[in-house]
């Protein structure tokens, strides 16, 4: 995927989380999420954050945490989730069109997190979202390559992970294999999507 499509993908993934989120149920709003400590309303402000941070907010966050980049993403989640439901969803579509990406981010991992957590939210409330196959391949490489935070060729180190629905494979040792969708959310740390895995 070139850049063009990474952020039309972005934009489409945004625009479709959005739509989930507005046809929720207050009460989906405090649905635990597939990230730790987070409900579906921490996840959604999250979400609804990334375009809106510039380098000046994050260096002041940065400090406000003492340097914990797990802390800044905690704080300012927390923070933002006090806000009126349809306000985190209309924040979230107006990040639609928007190609900026929050401080120290890539595009590729503007894509993945928005992807993951979309899946974050979906998987509890038995909501079925499917990864576009390219994208996924996408951030599944990524997942693979960038280490902090998610750490996933230490955790996954002697296992070969080989999707069934795409061309693509990274690793080495035992087989776990599955769609696409599933080895990213496994390399994200979910194990939510582990029962369409074989080798787990």
């Amino acid at each position: 995927m070139d850049e063009q499509q990474m952020w039309q993908t972005i934009d489409a993934e945004r625009a479709a989380t959005a739509n989930l989120l507005a046809s929720l149920e207050e009460d989906q709003w405090s649905t635990p999420s597939l990230c730790e400590g987070w409900t579906v309303r921490e996840v959604a402000a999250h979400l609804s954050l990334a375009h809106r941070i510039g380098i000046g907010g994050a260096i002041v966050e940065y400090a406000k945490a003492l340097g914990s980049f797990n802390r800044v993403v905690d704080r300012t989640a927390r923070a933002e989730a006090r806000r009126p439901t349809p306000e985190l969803v209309a924040e979230l579509r107006s990040a639609v069109g928007v190609h900026k990406t929050a401080p120290g981010q890539s595009i590729k991992n503007a894509l993945m997190d928005v992807m993951v957590h979309t899946q974050d939210i979906a998987l509890p409330l038995g909501i079925e979202r499917h990864m576009p196959i390219e994208a996924a391949v996408v951030s599944a490489e990524d997942l693979w390559r960038m280490g902090f935070p998610f750490h996933a060729r230490k955790r996954l180190a002697g296992h070969r992970l080989v999707a069934t629905d795409a061309d693509w494979s990274a690793g080495e040792g035992a087989e776990i294999s599955g769609p696409i969708q599933a080895l990213v959310m496994l390399l994200a740390g979910r194990t939510a999507t582990i029962p369409k895995l074989t080798g787990v």
